[in-house]
């Protein structure tokens, strides 16, 4: 009798093995790993606490996008992101990533010149490590940082301050004009079955900002949209992607809405969406109560990803028929550096129809999955940066 051997299983012995050995080398330096799942993954968001951060989740961020008129008459429009990663769960191949850090902070932050079409950006991650740029998250009150980047609360304004290398400087405060809205189920945002984020927004916040920008300063006015989200859920096959909408008319209406992506491209029943009346009454929108239709295609230079860049939004029972534009086609982010993923997120103008009459406003869009390089993460890129990031720091780029 003949036997075969297959070098696939030996080669899977070895990963288990050396995960093993990671494993418990690492448990020995820095402790077990914590599941992350203490039963409270399905309650009720509760503020102001909530806006705070959490030890006891894998996944937290708060999201700031928006549209600013500088004095010269300069239309902007702005992304600041600040995460927190728990890091007990992920793996770089058999490596635990909290023998690295643990946890993980990381900003994004860019600026969309809709004037000279431009588009610049940013990104940071810091495990206050020897060599990190210093890094909190406070949970006893609302203070973010990552280096001389922030956000906070003072009196229920939301001051942020962030930074470019090429000088740009952006401090913002930033006042809700709306009563906080809870998405999903008293804030309960289902992903999957049995996969859930605790998720809210102030949908429309008055903006008052210093920008410096290619050496001037000027005062910037306009309107920003906030979003928290936070938990600890598994990204499942329905999960592979995401198309994110938040849309402000000049109605006084505020609409979001998302669709999620399996790896066939094909559109989750867990995709939700929120509508936001003039006067902050609530309408939740499930999957089957809008559509969302992209018009055309744009292709990156540098991923290679390609991702919609325009669509229809079509919500029947509200009557709104919606057109949205990007103000620029190349809006892509490389945070392969930081949250090592590929991304696209921009501003983008509105038109169209709410009843019988005409409407417009301006939205910002994400698009996250269209490039699937973070499916073979790069521990290289994780730890010094993409080869753009590294050009950019020798001023090279």
């Amino acid at each position: 009798m003949s036997s075969f051997f297959d070098p696939r299983e030996l080669i899977e012995q070895v990963q288990a093995g050396a995960a093993s050995l990671f494993e418990t080398v690492t448990t020995s330096f820095v402790g077990e790993a914590d599941p992350l799942r203490d039963g409270s993954e399905f309650d009720p968001v509760d503020l102001p606490r909530d806006l705070f951060a959490h030890s006891n989740v894998q996944t937290e961020w708060w999201y700031y996008t928006g549209h600013l008129t500088s004095e010269s008459g300069r239309e902007l429009g702005f992304e600041l992101v600040f995460f927190k990663r728990r890091t007990d769960l992920d793996k770089f191949s058999v490596v635990p990533l909290r023998l690295i850090g643990n946890p993980y902070y990381f900003a994004h932050f860019a600026l969309t010149d809709k004037t000279s079409k431009t588009f610049r950006y940013a990104h940071r991650k810091s495990s206050n490590g020897p060599l990190d740029m210093p890094a909190s998250a406070a949970e006893s009150h609302y203070y973010l940082s990552v280096g001389d980047w922030s956000a906070r609360e003072s009196g229920g304004t939301h001051i942020l301050r962030a930074t470019l290398d090429d000088g740009t400087v952006f401090e913002a405060s930033l006042k809700p004009e709306k009563s906080v809205v809870l998405n999903g189920e008293n804030g309960v945002s289902y992903k999957d079955a049995g996969e859930a984020s605790r998720y809210f927004a102030y949908t429309r916040m008055a903006v008052g900002a210093n920008l410096t920008i290619d050496g001037t300063p000027e005062h910037v006015t306009g309107s920003a949209w906030m979003d928290r989200e936070f938990g600890t859920w598994t990204p499942t096959e329905r999960q592979k992607g995401w198309d994110w909408f938040s849309i402000q008319l000049d109605n006084g209406c505020e609409l979001m809405c998302y669709q999620l992506r399996d790896s066939k491209g094909v559109t989750s029943s867990y995709s939700s969406g929120t509508f936001v009346d003039e006067n902050g009454n609530v309408t939740k929108l499930p999957s089957d109560k809008f559509v969302i239709e992209p018009t055309r295609v744009w292709k990156s230079p540098r991923s290679g990803a390609e991702y919609p860049s325009g669509w229809r939004i079509v919500v029947p029972s509200l009557s709104l028929n919606l057109h949205i534009e990007p103000v620029m086609d190349d809006q892509e982010l490389d945070t392969r550096g930081s949250t090592m993923i590929i991304y696209w997120e921009g501003a983008c103008e509105v038109a169209g129809k709410a009843g019988d009459h005409a409407v417009h406003g301006k939205a910002y869009v994400e698009l996250v999955g269209y490039d699937r390089s973070h499916e073979t993460p790069n521990l290289a890129y994780f730890l010094v940066g993409s080869p753009a990031d590294l050009l950019s720091k020798v001023g090279l780029k």
